[in-house]
């Protein structure tokens, strides 16, 4: 064990919005005895004018998905506070550069493109009736995934070009709150999973396979609490809005090269603390990046499933990048 020896700093802000998927983290500030503060990202005000903001180091926990829990607001307003912070200089983990990335599917694949890095075949499109014209020159199955998406929400599956003209036809086809939507080819699973790889400062910390729920796209690490092997979780581990989807999870390590391009993504995104998430076609076994993730919340009862508490090295690094004194080598 040993310390990072800085004096103690302004305190460490925590923005976030989830009521429950976070508790871990604020037990391991509160162990050490750090500085910090809870700022509620659903109510938040900032003054244009200030030329500096009380905080050693703002760590964003916006969600995507907030506009579940009646919290739309946050979406946007974050991303013009994170801008206001970093004029002011203000040090951000996870800043505007990469939530914005984190809250376009656009433009998550614009990313992989650039970094000639494979993706499921997509189009995009900002009206339902184009998405029958744009699933044309992919194969069926098919997903209309929301731009602004998180935990699963706004993607659909059809199976066939009649099954996506009837819903457009009938206006059940949703784009979401940016009236912007993926339409993606539907790859069926090697072996029923995804793979996260999950990252810290850039490099790779561990990964899980997510085997999801018959029918459901929510693949949230936090709400798994079942193993692979059908244990079931510690459920305070879990967060205590996870419904029992029968949603399964373990531990793997992905080939060097899929890490290599993994840790590649969190450089060119600006990524601090983030999952990458890939699925192996079974049609062509060969792996396919499909989501950026900006918020990682960690698996679970994570010592169990990973072997370790990410929430400590997490805690490390925030200790760091804010310059206060913590215990590095846990």
């Amino acid at each position: 064990m040993s310390t990072i020896d800085f004096p103690q700093a302004r305190p460490i802000a925590i923005y976030h919005e989830h009521p429950d998927w976070f508790r871990p983290l604020f037990a391991e500030l509160d162990r050490r005895q750090l500085a910090y503060v809870r700022l509620d990202a659903a109510s938040h005000v900032y003054d244009p004018s200030e030329r500096d903001a009380d905080y050693s180091l703002v760590f964003n926990r916006a969600s995507p998905s907030a506009y579940l829990r009646g919290n739309a607001n946050t979406t946007f307003f974050t991303l013009h506070w994170l801008r206001h912070l970093e004029r002011l200089g203000v040090p951000v983990v996870n800043g505007s550069g990469v939530y914005g990335i984190e809250l376009s599917k656009a433009t998550q694949l614009d990313v992989l493109e650039s970094l000639d890095l494979p993706y499921p075949r997509s189009r995009v499109i900002n009206s339902p009736d184009q998405a029958p014209v744009a699933a044309r020159s992919l194969r069926y199955p098919v997903l209309v995934k929301a731009n602004v998406g998180g935990s699963g929400a706004g993607i659909v599956r059809y199976d066939s070009h009649e099954a996506l003209a009837a819903a457009v036809a009938d206006g059940s086809v949703s784009l979401g709150v940016d009236g912007t939507a993926l339409v993606q080819e539907s790859a069926p699973l090697r072996d029923g999973h995804i793979t996260r790889v999950e990252t810290l400062g850039g490099k790779y910390l561990y990964a899980i396979n997510v085997y999801p729920a018959v029918g459901s796209f929510d693949l949230c690490p936090a709400d798994a609490c079942i193993t692979a092997a059908g244990v079931e979780l510690v459920r305070g581990a879990c967060a205590v809005d996870a419904p029992k989807t029968g949603m399964r999870v373990e531990a793997t390590t992905p080939p060097a090269e899929i890490i290599a391009q993994v840790e590649e993504i969190a450089r060119a995104t600006g990524l601090d603390v983030g999952g990458v998430e890939y699925l192996v076609d079974d049609r062509d076994g060969k792996h396919y990046f499909y989501d950026i993730n900006a918020l990682s919340n960690f698996v679970a009862d994570a010592e169990n499933v990973v072997g370790f508490d990410p929430f400590v090295r997490l805690v490390d690094y925030l200790a760091e990048r804010a310059g206060i004194l913590a215990e590095v080598g846990v």
